[in-house]
């Protein structure tokens, strides 16, 4: 069941209506792109006839062709713009954007946030004048035949049977619309859900996996019990973000970032200084240890729930699905285009996707060919392998523990041989080198024999946890459900949510506050300059942190950022003074050590 959010035009239909009333364009390396099949001319069966195909081709539909507009439609630009700000005045006025976008965030992320708009306005491909055109021609299809739609594909793959239930909206309005990242024609969206076989043969749900933006892994899944996972009977709730609509668990407002990634010199650099200021000083930084970026632009995804509900006891109900079947068919398999608009968009946001079969680069997407992997399940058995497997590995552990055991006595024995001739030696300068060969022999093999005892000390300690774990699941038991999150994407919390006009306010102006100090101050006190950019500095980072909640880890961290530079700036102007006094107090140490040695 979906839960859309008040003020989305686009939701999930049939892609036979869209293809149809869409036209085929070619796209080839240099040259302007071709249309080679009009709109109202294409069907499913015809699509996967890709003429004109060649190395770096692109293939792509246009749902915003001029054609597209039914007769007696104008396609002026003066016309379109005023159809697309009257849609667009219609979706604000049922949607509220809210406050705390920016407020959420630090001063680097709204300075690329205000560079990549400006950065936008010289790439953008995708007019806003496109999304009105798209709800022209959307409404013009619901009219004709409204329907509400998901394609369905069922694959088996490790033990587990995956519904795949595919989700296509035809237009992506989220810059336009709901203050996201980009626009773009057609939207391929999925849902998963992860069955598996009982002991009596019977196929029960046991994990789904909602799509959202580029992620994948552990963190996208939750098990069918969790109660995160709202139901409407058994069927899963989905809460669709405006515009982008990616797919939550829980309504409310979630804070997306889009990483700007760094060259990769810069990135480890960024990511070995990251972590020492954490693991090292132990001091507060943002993201994961991991992060090889510093620069994070925000956007919210509204899945606010409180627009049209799709689904069991909503208000609208499913059309029949539409089973995408095996082998796919060609509509699937043979067509490699994008389902939409190639905008050329050097970081692919504005690009249409590609089907669900593959990537824009017409590579076969993990999705479909992984949709175990993809949501990090290939590593889990299924609940009744999770004994069997737990046993198995057991049995495993304790074949090679007679291996190790066996290795460990061989090496042993090699030692004490190789003992016994170093002690033969020992003494015989004629034998001084053969003597240094054997003490570097038996650190080697001494080495080896305490990695293997260890080794085989874990496994030992492992294959009596493999069996405890194989008696709790034999008995029914199962793990937490959550225990796979490393980290939940959460909407933001009543408190994140009632930032007050003074926070909002200070974090739209205080970026542009900043810049315009900083170049008075470049202009008016040049004298001062140093000092005048530290106390602004200051100034602003001891604001931002007091509204953020941070001033005692700010105050923290610049109390180490001092003491650090207090360091170097003594070690420079004091070097050979400290090197002196250094000198003076390990020989002061030794002498005292060796006269304490003499009085015992």
């Amino acid at each position: 069941m979906l839960r859309c959010t008040k003020g989305d035009r686009f939701f999930p239909m049939d892609v036979e209506p869209y293809v149809r009333v869409c036209s085929l364009w070619v796209q080839r390396p240099g040259g302007q792109p071709v249309r080679v099949v009009p709109a109202n001319k294409l069907t499913l069966e015809t699509l996967p006839q890709q003429p004109l195909d060649g190395s770096g081709v692109v293939h792509f539909l246009r749902f915003t062709d001029p054609q597209n507009l039914p007769e007696g439609e104008s396609w002026g630009v003066g016309a379109l713009r005023e159809r697309a700000i009257k849609g667009l005045r219609e979706t604000r006025e049922a949607f509220r954007a809210g406050r705390g976008r920016l407020a959420r965030v630090g001063y680097v992320s709204r300075f690329v946030d205000a560079l990549y708009s400006i950065t936008l306005l010289a790439r953008g491909r995708v007019p806003g004048e496109a999304a009105g055109s798209a709800a022209i021609t959307y409404r013009r299809v619901m009219e004709e035949s409204e329907g509400y739609a998901y394609h369905g594909r069922v694959t088996r793959q490790e033990g587990w049977t995956v519904l795949q239930y595919w989700l296509f909206y035809p237009f992506n309005d989220w810059r336009s619309g709901f203050f996201g990242a980009n626009d773009h024609e057609a939207d391929w969206e999925k849902v998963h859900v992860y069955l598996a076989e009982t002991e009596g043969g019977e196929l029960r749900p046991e994990w789904v996996a909602y799509a959202s933006h580029n992620y994948s892994g552990d963190n996208l899944r939750r098990r069918w019990d969790d109660p995160e996972v709202e139901k409407v009977g058994e069927h899963p709730v989905v809460y669709v973000a405006a515009g982008s609509h990616a797919s939550y668990y829980a309504p409310g407002e979630y804070l997306t970032e889009l990483d700007l990634p760094l060259p990769r010199p810069l990135a480890r650099f960024f990511r070995g200084a990251r972590g020492f200021w954490r693991e090292r000083l132990g001091q507060y930084a943002r993201g994961d240890a991991g992060d090889a970026t510093p620069f994070h632009i925000p956007f919210v995804d509204y899945a606010r729930g409180d627009g049209l509900a799709i689904g069991e006891g909503g208000d609208r109900a499913w059309d029949p699905p539409k089973i995408i079947s095996e082998p796919a068919p060609a509509w699937v398999s043979g067509y490699r285009g994008l389902w939409g608009l190639y905008a050329r968009d050097p970081f692919e946001g504005e690009d249409a996707p590609a089907g669900p079969m593959y990537s824009r680069d017409k590579t076969v997407a993990r999705v479909w060919y992984d949709p175990v992997g993809w949501a990090g399940l290939d590593k889990v058995p299924t609940p009744a392998e999770a004994a069997t497997a737990a046993l198995e590995r057991r049995r495993e552990l304790e074949a090679r523990r007679e291996e190790l055991g066996a290795e460990i006595g061989e090496k042993a024995h090699k030692l004490r041989k190789l003992g016994a001739e170093a002690a033969a030696v020992r003494g015989r300068s004629h034998l001084d080198a053969r003597g240094r060969e054997t003490r570097r022999r038996i650190a080697e093999l001494s080495g080896d024999l305490d990695r293997l005892r260890a080794r085989l000390a874990a496994d030992e300690a492992v294959a009596g946890s493999l069996s405890e774990y194989a008696d709790r699941m034999e008995a029914g038991e199962r793990d937490p459900a959550r225990a796979h999150i490393s980290r939940a994407h959460r909407p933001a919390s009543a408190t994140e949510l009632r930032f007050s006009r003074v926070a909002e306010a200070w974090a739209a102006v205080s970026v542009s506050l900043m810049l315009v100090i900083f170049v008075a101050i470049a202009i008016f006190e040049q004298v001062h300059l140093i000092s005048m950019l530290v106390v602004s500095i200051t100034f602003f980072a001891f604001v931002e942190a007091g509204f953020r909640g941070r001033l005692v880890n700010l105050v923290g961290s610049v109390n180490i950022g001092l003491a650090a530079v207090a360091s170097l700036v003594l070690l420079y102007e004091f070097f050979w003074q400290l090197v002196v006094a250094g000198v003076l107090v390990v020989s002061l140490y030794v002498l005292w050590d060796n006269v304490r040695e003499l009085r015992r």
